[in-house]
């Protein structure tokens, strides 16, 4: 990063750089504004995205525009239910003329790994997922082998019910430190989609506005330039303790989760200018953090509880720190 390295002058570089993603992005996916903020958060804060909604709504379209937007390395892997581990992770290939055996990295060695349907993969495939976006390595045959930094899986998902959808274990819904839903476009969005599609745009089409060192910086400036006061973090460890005593759920929020909330807000808090984070950052970024995470009870579902509708409900009875935050 060049020009001011001072604090106020990082965090002015990292909103500059946000905006220049965001309007890249929302150049191709018209009419989602608040959609493609929430995901370039996300990347921002070095997170995985989980990105649901029925087909044809324009999930693949958005990680292809976020990872175009990206001038580092991006694999798609289309999950489909033949997909085995080996493809995604990689193999061991005995090499004849070495006499020994040597490593082909699967298609999650890369920068950005779009996992397009990934719950129409057998569980066994999607488990393969599980060290890497934990650990930002793969272990094949006893031997680690680490993914590249940054390392960030855009995945889309299908509504459960949809034919030839397996659920994802909650191990890895948990691994997604985001998840937003698309939503059907506004008429004039439409319009926009149906004529830009007609002239042959794509996504592919974008120019890159970040580099891998330039997300590097960013994901560096959000968790280490700008600070969350001890207030905040308590907020946040509240919000997170709440769901696991909610009559409505099975099962709460992880620490997990905390981490990514406080993490979120940090990124959002930079990418408006400020070296802090407010109450207003958490309560921002908590449903796109916290939701996915939370199992309802079979009765509250019948009763048409969401999980959406309990983090707000959780905002709103959970008072916010009143005393000041800044650094």
């Amino acid at each position: 990063m060049a020009g001011d390295t001072s604090e106020a002058g990082r965090v002015e570089w990292f909103a500059e750089r946000f905006e220049a993603l965001v309007g890249n992005v929302t150049s191709f996916i018209r009419g989602k504004d608040d959609v493609v903020r929430k995901a370039v958060l996300c990347l921002c804060s070095e997170g995985h995205l989980l990105i649901e909604d029925v087909p044809g709504v324009g999930k693949t379209s958005l990680a292809r525009a976020l990872s175009s937007s990206f001038e580092g390395s991006m694999r798609r892997i289309q999950f489909t239910p033949d997909l085995l581990p080996s493809d995604v992770l990689g193999v061991q290939v005995y090499d004849t003329a070495r006499g020994e055996f040597t490593f082909h990295p699967g298609a999650v060695f890369a920068n950005i790994v779009i996992g397009d349907e990934i719950n129409r993969a057998s569980p066994k495939t999607q488990s393969a997922l599980l060290e890497c976006m934990e650990e930002r390595q793969v272990t094949v045959d006893g031997v680690p082998y680490a993914v590249p930094r940054p390392f960030i899986v855009l995945a889309t998902l299908n509504p459960l019910g949809d034919g030839g959808t397996y659920a994802l274990p909650q191990a890895q819904v948990d691994r997604f430190q985001m998840r937003v839903t698309m939503g059907y476009p506004g008429h004039e969005a439409e319009r926009d989609v149906l004529i830009s599609r007609a002239s042959g745009e794509t996504p592919e089409h974008l120019q890159p506005v970040l580099s891998a060192a330039d997300l590097v910086q960013m994901i560096e400036i959000a968790s280490r330039v700008v600070y969350a006061a001890p207030a905040v973090v308590d907020y946040v460890v509240t919000l997170v303790s709440a769901t696991r005593t909610m009559s409505e759920l099975v099962l709460g929020v992880s620490p997990r989760g905390a981490v990514g909330l406080l993490m979120v807000a940090r990124a959002q808090a930079a990418s408006q200018g400020r070296a802090f984070v407010t109450a207003q950052d958490v309560k921002a970024a908590a449903p796109a953090v916290l939701a996915h995470r939370m199992v309802l009870q079979p009765d509250a579902e019948l009763q048409g509880h969401t999980a959406d509708e309990l983090v707000r409900t959780l905002l709103a009875s959970i008072p916010v720190p009143q005393q000041r935050v800044e650094a």
